[in-house]
């Protein structure tokens, strides 16, 4: 059984990160919306709630106990030597970023894992409910890589809860239609992702859109020779270019796009 207090913290982040970044989004738009506004987020909601029904019937449980397990046995590589609990919460955001921006790269390299993340670039417009617009088939396998990056490293519950946190949060802000002053994104860009930095990762140009895989820190990006910057961004159309046709992106058609023919 998953503890109700975890439960309830993961939705209030969730959810409420959700709620904050969509007030300002109509408060203080970064653009106006291409297509209806609503009707995408109908479906992306909807996905979204199918989605995280399926992970936490599946999911949840065994992430939280391998988290569990690893620290109460003194697994991985974390356990190795003392760590003081800042330590640990620190090297394990740092290791699961890193490995989420090699998962993030390898979504765009390898055609079968290209199938189900086509889903999530298939957005028309990129807001705040585009950052959990993903096929169940990419979040399961990532479930599944998660749980072993967990018992591989040995991070405790309250790292990964954080990491996930962190996690939620910085996408709804890079996926955002928000208008962020250029001046602090300019500062923001330096470690971290800010909503330009990914604007250009979910461009429907393939070479732009190859580009700027970082989720929590751009650093990776920046070390790996993966990051684009001087792109105008008036400019970037957001999406795919087979996918153009809002009355094709409803929720059974992207549940049924990865099986159908691959497009680049």
């Amino acid at each position: 059984m998953i503890p109700l207090n975890i439960v309830l913290l993961r939705g209030l982040i969730s959810w409420g990160g959700f709620v904050l970044f969509l007030f300002f989004e109509v408060v203080r738009p970064y653009r106006q919306p291409s297509v209806s506004k609503m009707k995408r987020l109908m479906t992306n909601i909807s996905l979204t709630v199918l989605n995280s029904a399926i992970l936490s019937l599946i999911f949840a449980a065994a992430t939280i106990n391998t988290a569990m397990h690893v620290s109460g046995n003194r697994l991985g590589l974390l356990n190795i030597i003392s760590l003081p609990l800042w330590a640990k919460v620190f090297l394990t955001v740092l290791f699961m970023d890193f490995m989420l921006y090699v998962w993030h790269l390898l979504n765009h390299e390898i055609p079968f894992f290209w199938r189900f993340h086509r889903v999530h670039h298939s957005d028309l417009n990129m807001d705040v409910s585009t950052a959990t617009r993903f096929h169940i088939g990419e979040l399961s396998l990532s479930a599944v890589i998660k749980i072993g990056l967990i018992y591989f490293i040995g991070a405790d519950l309250v790292s990964v809860i954080i990491f996930e946190s962190l996690l939620v949060l910085t996408a709804q802000f890079q996926h955002s239609s928000l208008k962020v002053p250029e001046s602090f994104e300019k500062v923001f860009w330096i470690f971290f992702v800010p909503p330009s930095m990914h604007r250009i990762h979910h461009s429907v140009k393939i070479h732009e859109r190859d580009t700027n895989y970082g989720t929590i820190l751009s650093v990776w990006d920046r070390l790996l020779g993966t990051l684009l910057k001087d792109i105008e961004q008036e400019k970037i159309i957001i999406g795919l270019g087979p996918y153009r046709e809002p009355e094709k992106l409803g929720l059974p058609h992207l549940l049924l796009m990865p099986f159908t023919k691959p497009i680049i």
